[in-house]
């Protein structure tokens, strides 16, 4: 568990930092139509992570961002989440170069839908500065849906529920942290998943 949990000490501070501080200037009313808003808000939750610049402020920026995507609240908010960053293109992941990633993990009532909130979550990480250069370079911001209430889906470049995230301690951690009865479609419990993670280090 990182040391700067003071920056996420717990749901009811988050939510008041909200309310105290203006909200970053969004591209999302374009993301309001027909096709993007859901027929009724679920929860969805979103995994936070970055390790270039001041990773610390990026995280806080997303999340007041987050919040303010149209019909959509931050619900809870986990700790941060200190981890080393991996190369997984061996298929294998193992360490690879840069600085330590800062994650974190978070409930999203919304009324987008799937696809309308992955395209919110990328053009939040652009603003944040995000490039592409290479496969697992390091990140200003990086945001990633983990699951959309119960939904399995796979079209038009998103997956969910995400991969990768039965095999993440730096997910699963957090997660079981503001969802602890959370399940994996198709998978099973957060908690069960985490059990599989025990030799990662966090």
């Amino acid at each position: 568990l990182f040391p700067y949990t003071t920056l996420f000490r717990s749901c009811r501070e988050a939510m008041k930092s909200l309310k105290r501080r203006p909200r970053p200037a969004l591209l999302a009313p374009h993301l309001i139509t027909e096709r993007a808003v859901g027929r009724d808000p679920v929860t969805a939750y979103v995994a936070l992570g970055a390790n270039l610049g001041d990773a610390a402020a990026a995280l806080r920026w997303a999340l007041q961002a987050l919040d303010g995507l149209p019909l959509s609240r931050v619900l809870r908010v986990s700790s941060l989440y200190k981890t080393a960053p991996l190369d997984t293109d061996s298929g294998v992941e193992v360490a690879a170069p840069g600085s330590d990633y800062l994650n974190a993990v978070l409930a999203l009532e919304t009324g987008l839908s799937a696809p309308a909130l992955l395209d919110a979550l990328q053009a939040l990480e652009l603003q944040a500065g995000r490039q592409r250069p290479y496969r697992n370079a390091p990140r200003t911001l990086d945001l990633d849906v983990l699951l959309y209430d119960d939904l399995r889906y796979h079209e038009h470049g998103l997956t969910i529920p995400h991969p990768q995230m039965h095999l993440r301690a730096f997910v699963l951690r957090p997660l079981l942290e503001i969802a602890p009865d959370c399940v994996i479609p198709g998978t099973g419990t957060v908690k069960e998943a985490l059990q599989g993670c025990r030799q990662q280090e966090l």
